[in-house]
């Protein structure tokens, strides 16, 4: 069995309710969102700055950094879902550089209200569970939450990962 497929039937073991994979679905793309959107308050601007064109500057950030390192992970596991979660990226970095450019709101704090609100769900799930979250056994499957939920929406369009 490939370490992919063994790391999501462990994810698996403990969202099995309907509800608690419905919360999942919504929560889980959330926290990976607003997790990036809280490093991307991280500038890396002075340190990348003089070495990379001034059109990467909003993207010079720790929340790149790390994406950049969350895929390296992906792509050892599954090509597909190393590509999936590369679009996925893609999006998130599109709608928080969005998010951070709106000058009437304060990024952080609207970010930070997903991230404790996403957590929030998360935990109700698995309390209707009856189960703990994966992470806690294993921190690699806070990197396996989002591949869990990619892979859900890949075998509904029937893609193999």
């Amino acid at each position: 069995m490939r370490k992919i497929d063994k790391l999501l039937n462990e994810y698996a073991e403990s969202h099995q309710t309907i509800i608690n994979i419905r919360i999942h679905y919504i929560c889980v793309p959330a926290i990976f969102f607003s997790l990036i959107g809280l490093l991307s308050q991280v500038s890396l601007v002075g340190v990348f700055g003089g070495v990379l064109p001034s059109v990467l500057y909003p993207y010079l950030n720790l929340g790149v950094i790390v994406l950049f390192f969350g895929l390296l992970y992906y792509l050892r596991l599954s090509y597909v879902l190393f590509f999936g979660m590369l679009i996925f990226s893609i999006m998130i970095l599109y709608g928080v550089h969005f998010i951070n450019g709106l000058t009437k709101v304060s990024s952080w704090k609207f970010m930070l209200g997903i991230f404790v609100v996403a957590w929030i769900g998360q935990f109700i799930g698995h309390n209707h569970e009856g189960k703990k979250p994966s992470f806690l056994k294993d921190l690699q499957f806070l990197l396996i939450g989002p591949a869990w939920t990619l892979s859900h929406l890949l075998a509904y369009f029937k893609i193999k990962y």
